[in-house]
């Protein structure tokens, strides 16, 4: 049974869905927006939002923590020298999701996800 385990599969391995989720966090860090399936743009917002919360307080215990999760220094520089200050007023809500039309090959339901200016 499968109670309390809302989490999207995506058809992969544990292993794979977490290394799914990271490149697209990284890809989102460095970027400020992506384009991606509805269902991994839903996804992703759980994934960085408390990443974005913890770089608004500059402390070597938080850049540990976001560290450990997106895997780049570079990224982790960025996020805490330019997104995370900019939110600083901001309690929550630091993406948005933009549906778009779905995609010709396959119908996907596509979606834009970015962080809110």
């Amino acid at each position: 049974m499968r109670h309390h385990n809302k989490n999207r599969v995506f058809g992969r391995e544990t292993g794979q869905r977490s290394a799914l989720l990271k490149s697209l966090a990284l890809a989102l860090v460095n970027h400020g927006q992506i384009m991606t399936t509805e269902a991994k743009a839903k996804e992703i917002r759980p994934f960085i939002e408390p990443m974005v919360t913890r770089a608004k307080t500059d402390t070597v215990f938080n850049r540990r923590l976001v560290m450990a999760r997106i895997g780049s220094a570079s990224a982790v520089k960025k996020l805490f020298t330019e997104i995370g200050p900019s939110f600083k007023t901001r309690n929550g809500g630091y993406t948005r999701v933009i549906k778009l039309p779905a995609r010709k090959s396959d119908s996907a339901r596509m979606a834009v996800i970015q962080f809110v200016k």
